[in-house]
């Protein structure tokens, strides 16, 4: 199993702001993650005190972002990606903060290459499911440039 200090040296997100605690097991398609950052009182997520449950979809980014590490190899440098659509999002509670169990994070890719993926996504706490939906990320942004300018020069 993966503990939060191997998590953070595969993704972008550092201190705090790291919210996955473990892996639980990963394969070609998913990956399972679980935190209780969600119950601490520093959550760099939480406004007003609380922790709403839309915040899900940054937990199930991190898992994405550690996920597409796992996949490119011990090799790989942390890649910072761009989420570019959240679709079919269902939040099933209100708050993640008031989940006294942790949290598991399941990410399943959909499709991708080196640019791009979808993945679906499920939060759960307790055998309950707290959000579900999916995402879309590109990967490197910069690959994406040249197709916008010449997509605007032929505007």
């Amino acid at each position: 199993m993966m503990d939060r200090q191997a998590i953070a040296a595969r993704i972008p997100h550092q201190g705090c702001m790291c919210l996955l605690d473990s892996v639980e097991r990963w394969d070609a398609e998913q990956i399972v993650c679980l935190t209780r950052s969600h119950l601490l009182a520093d959550n760099p997520l939480r406004a007003a005190g609380r922790l709403g449950v839309a915040n899900a979809i940054e937990y199930a980014a991190q898992a994405m972002a550690l996920h597409g590490s796992l996949l490119a190899g011990d090799a790989a440098p942390p890649r910072a990606g761009y989420l570019t659509s959240v679709r079919e999002a269902s939040w099933h509670c209100q708050r993640l903060d008031e989940e006294a169990d942790a949290l598991q994070v399941q990410a399943e890719r959909l499709s991708g290459n080196d640019i791009t993926a979808m993945y679906r996504f499920a939060v759960s706490s307790g055998g309950r499911l707290l959000a579900s939906g999916r995402l879309g990320v590109v990967l490197n942004a910069a690959a994406l440039a040249p197709l916008s300018t010449s997509s605007r020069e032929s505007s």
